[in-house]
C-alpha cells in the first residue's frame, strides 16, 4: 500500500529532464568543438592570455560564440522572466542546469549559461530604451556586462562605498573606482553602484543607485589577476563620468535593496557551480583510484584513498540536497536568506575539500599542468570568497538564528 510523502517530491519533472538532456547534447555537439578548435590556446594558460593577463582575441571570440549559440538554443538566460527575454524556468531547473554544465569540468562550456557577464534579475528591471539597448542584447549573448559594486577599500562592507553620483541638471556625474570586477575588461556596459544620497539622510543601505555605464565612459585602470581568475577581473575608474538620468537602473536611491532581493540567487548559482565541479572531481578520482596500482593492487583498495572519495561523495550529496531545497524555497516565493548562506558556505567548502583530496589521490600527477586538478583547486578557493566570504555566510546564519 502506497504511503503519502507529506508533500515531499524528489522526482525530476519532465520539463527539467528534457532541458538537461538537451543541454548535455548541446554542450557535446556545439560547444566542445569550439574548445577543441582552440586547442592549446584554451588549455594552456600561457597561450590563453596576453602579457597583461587579458584573454587573447581568439578566446574572447570563442566565448562570444558560445554565448550566442547558447542564447539561440534557448539556454543562456532561460531563468529570466519571459517578458525579459528568458523562458522563466524554475530555480530548481536553473540550479540543475548550472550543476550539469559545471560537472563537465573546467572549460569554455561555463559560458553557456549566464554568469556575472550576463543578464541577471537586476538588469531585468530595465525600462524604456534600456530594454532594447542593454537587456535584450545581453539576453541574446550579443553584449556582455559587469556588476560593479566592490571597491578597493570596501569588500564585504559594500554599503560603505566611496563612489558617488551627483546630479547636475539632467545628468549624473560619477566619480570613484571599483575593483575585482568580473568581465570589466570586456564588458560592453557596466552596472555601477554609487551613493546618490548621504547616509545621514537615507541610512546605511539607502541612498545607493545603479547606473548603466558604457565601455567608452570608464577606464579599466589595471587587471586584477587573481589566482584562478587571470584575465577576467579589472579595476574600473570613473572620473567625472556624465550619465544621462535615463540610465539609472531600477529605483533611484534603492539599488542596494533591489540587489539584496536577488542575493539568494547568486548564492544558489555558486552552490550549483561548486557541486558540479565536485561531481567532476569525484568521478576523476574514482577512475584514477581504480586504474592506478601500487604495492600490487589498485590504490582504491587502500582506505586512505577510498575513504577520501567516500567522504567527498557523502558531503557533496548532503550539500546538493540543501541546494535543491533552497531552489525549491525560492520557487515558492521565499527569500531564504539563511538557507542561501548555508548552501553557499557548504557547497564551496565541499568543493575545496574535494579538490584538495583529489589532488592528493593523484599524487604528483595531481600537480601536473596537463591535468585539471590544480585549476579546480584554484576555482574552489575563489568560490569561498565571491558572493560573500565564508565568514560573511556564518555571520548571516548566526544573525538569522537570533544571535547578536
Amino acid at each position: 500500500m502506497a504511503t503519502e510523502s507529506a508533500g515531499i517530491n524528489f522526482d525530476t519533472d519532465e520539463e527539467t529532464s528534457l532541458i538537461l538532456s538537451s543541454l548535455e547534447e548541446f554542450l557535446e555537439s556545439e560547444i566542445q568543438p569550439i574548445e577543441d578548435e582552440l586547442g592549446e590556446t584554451w588549455s594552456n594558460p600561457r597561450k590563453r592570455h596576453e602579457d597583461d593577463g587579458r584573454l587573447v582575441p581568439e578566446v574572447q571570440e570563442a566565448i562570444q560564440e558560445v554565448r550566442e549559440k547558447s542564447a539561440e538554443a534557448g539556454f543562456y538566460a532561460m531563468n529570466l522572466p519571459e517578458e525579459a527575454g528568458g523562458d522563466d524556468v524554475s530555480n530548481v531547473t536553473w540550479y540543475r542546469a548550472i550543476k550539469k554544465v559545471a560537472s563537465t569540468g573546467p572549460g569554455i562550456a561555463e559560458y553557456a549559461l549566464a554568469g556575472p557577464e550576463g543578464p541577471k534579475p537586476l538588469l531585468a528591471q530595465a525600462e524604456g530604451d534600456q530594454v532594447e539597448e542593454y537587456l535584450l542584447p545581453c539576453v541574446r549573448g550579443e553584449k556582455s556586462t559587469a556588476f560593479a559594486q566592490t571597491e578597493p577599500g570596501v569588500g564585504s562592507d559594500s554599503p560603505n562605498m566611496d563612489t558617488t553620483a551627483e546630479k547636475d541638471g539632467d545628468e549624473w556625474v560619477l566619480n570613484g573606482s571599483k575593483q575585482w570586477i568580473t568581465n570589466a575588461p570586456y564588458a560592453d556596459f557596466v552596472q555601477v553602484f554609487a551613493r546618490t544620497s548621504p547616509i545621514e539622510e537615507m541610512g546605511r543601505y539607502g541612498g545607493i543607485s545603479c547606473f548603466i555605464v558604457e565601455d567608452d565612459e570608464f577606464e579599466v585602470a589595471s587587471m586584477n589577476n587573481a589566482v584562478g581568475m587571470t584575465g577576467m577581473q579589472g579595476e574600473i575608474i570613473l572620473d567625472d563620468v556624465r550619465i544621462p538620468e535615463d540610465r539609472i537602473l531600477g529605483t533611484e536611491d534603492g539599488a542596494f535593496y533591489d540587489a539584496m532581493e536577488f542575493l539568494s540567487l547568486g548564492r544558489l548559482e555558486i552552490g550549483a557551480r561548486a557541486l558540479g565541479h565536485a561531481e567532476f572531481l569525484i568521478e576523476r578520482g574514482v577512475e584514477y583510484a581504480n586504474e592506478r596500482e601500487a604495492f600490487g593492487r589498485p590504490i582504491g583498495k587502500f582506505q586512505g584513498v577510498s575513504h577520501k572519495l567516500a567522504e567527498a561523495r557523502a558531503n557533496a550529496f548532503a550539500a546538493n540536497a540543501a541546494g535543491l531545497r533552497l531552489a525549491w524555497l525560492m520557487d515558492n516565493g521565499e527569500q531564504a536568506i539563511q538557507e542561501s548562506s548555508i548552501v553557499k558556505y557548504l557547497a564551496s567548502n565541499v568543493l575545496f575539500d574535494v579538490a584538495d583530496d583529489v589532488v592528493q589521490v593523484h599524487g604528483a600527477n595531481g600537480l601536473s599542468e596537463d591535468n585539471p586538478f590544480m585549476d579546480e583547486l584554484e576555482t574552489a578557493r575563489i568560490l569561498r570568497i565571491v558572493e560573500g566570504t565564508d565568514e560573511i555566510q556564518l555571520n548571516t546564519i548566526a544573525k538569522e538564528l537570533g544571535l547578536p
